[in-house]
Parts: C-alpha cells; sequence; structure tokens
C-alpha cells in the first residue's frame, strides 16, 4: 500500500503544534543573545544549563524541520511520480514515516516514567458472568498486542470466574516504551453484545476495568508502613502444577487507608509472590499519587479531566453492529476481529496525539 505522504505533512504539522514550535524558536533565539554576553562564563554553573538546553532546544528545531522539508520534497515528486522513481519514491516514503514515528515518540513518551515496564492489571465490572468473560477477552487481547510489539509478559495473577471467565488478573510486560503506550488503556472498556450465557440470547452490555501502573525497582517518595497493611495468604486458583494448588504460597496484600489490593501468585515462593506484591503495591501507590497531580494540575488549569480508572475509554460492539469506539478521541473502526485479536495500536496512536 502506497503511503499518503499528506498524511505524513499532517503529522509533523501536529507535532510542531504540540510541541509548541514557534515559542522554542524563540526561546532559541533568546538563549543564543544571552551566550553572546561578555559575561556568559563567568558563572559557569549556570552558563552550562543554558548551553545545555540550547542544544537539546536545536537539536529537536532541526529534526523536524529536516523531517518537515523531506516531506515537502516527497510531496512535489508525488505530483509527477513515473515508474522510473516510484520504488525509490516508496522507499524514502517509508523511511521517513519510521524517522516520524522515532520523533514522535520523543514528543508523546517523555513522561518520567514512560520508559518503564508496566503491570496492567483487569477486574471485571457489572455485567455478571458476561463480565468476567469480557475480563478474560481482554486480558487475551492485551496479550496479542505484546506479542505484536515483542515485550515480555508474565502472569502475576488470576482469579477465575464463577462460571466462566476471569473475576481479575494482572500481568507484568517488559520491552520499550510499556508504560507509555499502555497507560492510555487506563480506564473501563464495554462490550455489548448478545450474551452467549444467556438463555434467550439477549443483548448484554458488560463492563471491565484496565489498570497500567510502572514498574519500578525502589521508589524514594512512596512510604508503606507495617501497620497500614493486612497480608493475607491463600493458594494460588490459576494452573501453576501440583506445588501451586497445594500450598499456601499467593499473597494479598491490602492497603488499608487506600483500599489498594494487590494479589501475587507467579511465584512457587510465598516469600518471593509477597516481595513481588508489596513492589506492585509500591508502584500502585506511586501511580496513585501521580494521578491525583495531574488531576489537581489540569483541575489548576481548567482543563476538563475524566482519566479516574472508572471512567469509560472504549466500547467494543458486537450487536446489532461492529464497531470499536475510543469515546476520549472519536477514533473508530468495524473490525471488531482484529481488534480483539491485538491490533489495538491505532487506538493508542490516536490518544497519544490527542493528548491523554
Amino acid at each position: 500500500m502506497m503511503i499518503n505522504i499528506t498524511d505524513l505533512q499532517n503529522r509533523i504539522l501536529s507535532a510542531k503544534e504540540q510541541l509548541f514550535f514557534e515559542d522554542k524558536q524563540k526561546r532559541i533565539a533568546k538563549l543564543e543573545e544571552l551566550t553572546q554576553a561578555a559575561d556568559f562564563w563567568n558563572d559557569q554553573k549556570k552558563a552550562q544549563q543554558i548551553f545545555d538546553e540550547l542544544k537539546e532546544l536545536q537539536k529537536m528545531v532541526k529534526t523536524w524541520h529536516e523531517l518537515e522539508k523531506e516531506a515537502n520534497d516527497l510531496a512535489f515528486l508525488a505530483k509527477n511520480l513515473d515508474d522510473s522513481i516510484k520504488f525509490e519514491w516508496e522507499q524514502n516514503a517509508a523511511d521517513l514515516s519510521k524517522n516520524i514515528q522515532k520523533a514522535e515518540e520523543d514528543i508523546f513518551l517523555c513522561n518520567k516514567y514512560d520508559r518503564q515496564p508496566a503491570i496492567v492489571s483487569f477486574w471485571a465490572g457489572t455485567g455478571g458472568t458476561d463480565a468476567q468473560d469480557w475480563t478474560a477477552m481482554l486480558l487475551r487481547m492485551y496479550l496479542r498486542f505484546c506479542e505484536r510489539m515483542g515485550w515480555k509478559v508474565e502472569l502475576i495473577h488470576e482469579q477465575p470466574g464463577d462460571e466462566a471467565g476471569l473475576k481479575s488478573a494482572s500481568i507484568e510486560i517488559h520491552g520499550a516504551n510499556v508504560y507509555g503506550y499502555l497507560r492510555r488503556e487506563r480506564g473501563t472498556h464495554r462490550l455489548i453484545r448478545l450474551s452467549p450465557f444467556n438463555a434467550k440470547n439477549l443483548r448484554q452490555t458488560s463492563f471491565a476495568g484496565v489498570e497500567a501502573i510502572p514498574l519500578i525497582d525502589k521508589v524514594a517518595e512512596i512510604e508503606i508502613l507495617e501497620k497500614d497493611v493486612k497480608i493475607d495468604t491463600y493458594r494460588s486458583s490459576g494452573a501453576g502444577g501440583q506445588h501451586v494448588n497445594k500450598t499456601d504460597s499467593a499473597v494479598r496484600i491490602t492497603h488499608m487507608p487506600t483500599n489498594i489490593v494487590v494479589a501475587c501468585q507467579s511465584a512457587r515462593s510465598q516469600l518471593q509472590n509477597k516481595q513481588k506484591a508489596w513492589q506492585i503495591l509500591t508502584c500502585k501507590l506511586l501511580a496513585k499519587k501521580l494521578n491525583d497531580e495531574e488531576k489537581e494540575l489540569k483541575k489548576t488549569r481548567g482543563e476538563a479531566f475524566s482519566a479516574d480508572f472508572g471512567g469509560q475509554i472504549r466500547t467494543v460492539t458486537l450487536h446489532p453492529y461492529q464497531q470499536v469506539k475510543d469515546h476520549r478521541t472519536g477514533f473508530e473502526v468495524s473490525n471488531t476481529e482484529k481488534y480483539l485479536d491485538g491490533d489495538i495500536m491505532l487506538f493508542i496512536d490516536s490518544a497519544m496525539r490527542e493528548g491523554f
């Protein structure tokens, strides 16, 4: 399929808008003026900070100027594209698309923890057995997405549903920019379909929650007091062999001040599961802190904000028509089969571009 050069040009324009490109250029001019002062290096520490900022801004501006020039050149050639240069043009356009994507990551994946691995948790909401089945479908969907991305996944915890599906599950994911991509999937996901668990095969609406948190070894700003937690042990309910099913190796930690509950059953050792659960609890508390700070910041700016874990972000409709729609961006597709098989990057990409 031939690359649409207009789409690439629009991506560049959108990126420049998000970067406040004109303001960056004005800042460069100001910093350059400062470096020309006779006493610039008198305060070497301050001078180095200015010089470092200038270099970083110049690099960014140069990158996007070069991408824009290349896109405009390709757009000009596209007006009179003949067979002699078509192959070369397509190769150059493909390379440009990759370079734009790489440059975009510096914009969209620039938060402090975006490069970190992540813990992604799923839980059934309203909808009974259908919601539990929907939770299992979501887990499979994200596992397939991880395969597409080449990420490594480990199942941390799962609690089977009463009749089918899952009540809850958690996975640990390692790879490039995992949290940066998946933090935009946080929220409530809705499914509308003809229920396979209803004798009359009636249309059923069910809900499931998705939460992504950055996985960090040590979080200095988070302190957990022993008196604030309740630790329970129990037998693992998922697959894991005879040892998992016959010993109380699984661990559940409840943080009573926030009512955050973390469970881990991936290791054979109760001690290992406790250590992992404690790490995940620390990361969940960090995620709560970041979310509270983000809400307060947007409240101060007067921006609408609905990124709570309960906020509905997406609906998958399988009946009476097929559609997947993101309620934040308005982006939608009709191929629900591909989406449920892990083809979700277009939704993540649209959310990134809209600032979520």
